[in-house]
């Protein structure tokens, strides 16, 4: 009779060894390239709305009316820069596109700027009344903008305020503080005391402290805080439409304001939407380093 014996493997953790998180695994398992291309035709299919719009706002109205986009792959001859020629020689809709600029960029750094601030004190700052005013911070979340609109706007009335690109940059920064604040008050409790504690052991100020180890470390949260921020400004329509007058509109209520009785005026609501989409990308593109960074913190600890 023969023997024979089968190898058996027995795998015993390595004491001391560290162990994956979940998104780790899971980050190692997308280098996979069935995932990848798996991953490449969603975001083909996603980008198809987006190629659809820049193909429409290329076409003349008689051409978007007639058929779909899509035809031309068969026609090319349709495809035209007249619409876009339109768009910028039409001064209602291209001052509007710079007042998105007025309007977005100061409300975006102002809301960064101030919600890094408090973050910083809240979360590393000993003062009397400081959980209290946390929770207050976090209780404002819960309040829908609509229930403001009207108290607002007669203060605004009141202060001269209404109506002006200022009385919306202040809404915006108003409503957008507690969420920008919650947000950086957790990320920055979550580096170590050590590096704080050792900055004010050399003697470092508050102001020095938050400038050379708080910042370098939050800049994937402050870039995910301005990428949110500076979306949902960009894209606002209440807002603008109530605190707004015609001269100070943005570039969602100029478009609004484009459509026709009796027509949809494809022409021009594609070239305007697709001008508006391009910024707001280019804005994800510049910060995407630091927003990755800021999804996969502490992925790999």
């Amino acid at each position: 009779m023969t023997l024979v014996a089968e190898e058996v493997r027995i795998d015993v953790p390595v004491s001391g060894a560290p162990k994956r998180s979940v998104l780790t695994r899971l980050v190692a398992r997308l280098g996979n390239g069935f995932v990848q291309v798996v991953l490449a035709l969603v975001a083909v299919f996603w980008l198809v709305p987006v190629f659809g719009l820049l193909i429409a706002s290329l076409r003349d109205e008689s051409a978007n009316t007639a058929n779909g986009w899509w035809t031309v792959f068969t026609k090319p001859a349709e495809l035209t820069l007249a619409n876009y020629a339109d768009l910028v020689a039409n001064q209602a809709v291209w001052q509007s596109f710079l007042n998105t600029f007025y309007i977005a960029v100061p409300a975006t750094v102002l809301v960064v700027v101030m919600a890094s601030l408090a973050s910083y004190a809240l979360a590393w700052i000993e003062f009397p009344g400081r959980e209290t005013l946390t929770v207050v911070v976090v209780g404002l979340l819960v309040m829908p903008i609509q229930v403001a609109l009207i108290p607002v706007a007669k203060l605004f009335g009141a202060l001269g305020l209404f109506g002006t690109i200022t009385g919306v940059v202040l809404f915006h920064v108003a409503f957008g503080l507690p969420f920008a604040i919650f947000l950086l008050r957790n990320f920055f409790t979550g580096i170590p005391r050590d590096l704080i504690e050792a900055a004010r052991m050399d003697g470092a100020t508050e102001w020095v402290i938050f400038k050379r180890v708080i910042l370098p470390v939050a800049k994937p949260a402050i870039a995910s805080l301005t990428i949110f921020q500076f979306l949902w400004v960009w894209n606002d329509l209440l807002v603008a439409l109530v605190f707004a007058d015609q001269d100070s509109a943005p570039i969602t209520v100029a478009l609004r304001a484009q459509l026709r009785q009796f027509g949809t005026n494809i022409d021009m609501l594609s070239t305007g939407a697709f001008l508006s989409m391009v910024v707001p990308l280019g804005v994800f593109l510049v910060f995407q380093k630091y927003f990755v960074q800021g999804v996969l913190a502490g992925s790999t600890k």
